[in-house]
């Protein structure tokens, strides 16, 4: 009996795996969940970025001329889908420092790594990081443009 159940379980678990459907993505296909005043597009793709310990994926949409400074709650693994990512490191907005990365550039930036995020042209990212995710700005935030 307990092997009968113990094999049920398996089996149960197994097709919880297989009933996940693939999906794919591009710059026309992502459908943006949150759409800001400042012109920024914010959307998950995949799996839920509140659930400790869970991967989930994520796209960015950044706007030409916008830049922030910011860092994050666990490390970003980031691919530049369409433009050119801007990015610096340090402990303030800094446009002048930062290099860019055009499409097919990815980037790992660490958990806690203060840094300054913009484009000059329309750009999309598309990240993968664990929950739980949260985006911190420094005290004198606001969406440079």
């Amino acid at each position: 009996m307990k092997f009968a159940v113990l094999t049920a379980l398996l089996l149960l678990n197994g097709l919880a795996v297989w009933a996940q459907a693939p999906q794919a993505w591009n710059v026309k296909s992502i459908v943006w969940q949150d759409i800001e005043p400042d012109g920024t597009k914010y959307s998950v793709l995949e799996g839920d970025r509140s659930v400790p310990g869970k991967a989930f994926t994520y796209a960015f949409f950044i706007p030409a001329g916008y830049w922030e400074h910011h860092w994050h709650s666990q490390d970003a693994r980031v691919a530049v889908i369409q433009g050119e990512l801007k990015v610096s490191f340090g402990d303030t907005l800094d446009k002048a420092g930062a290099k860019g990365y055009p499409v097919g550039s990815y980037l790992l930036v660490p958990a806690n790594v203060k840094h300054t995020m913009g484009a000059e042209v329309d750009t999309i990212i598309i990240g993968t990081a664990v929950g739980p995710w949260a985006t911190h700005h420094n005290e004198d935030h606001n969406h440079h443009h």
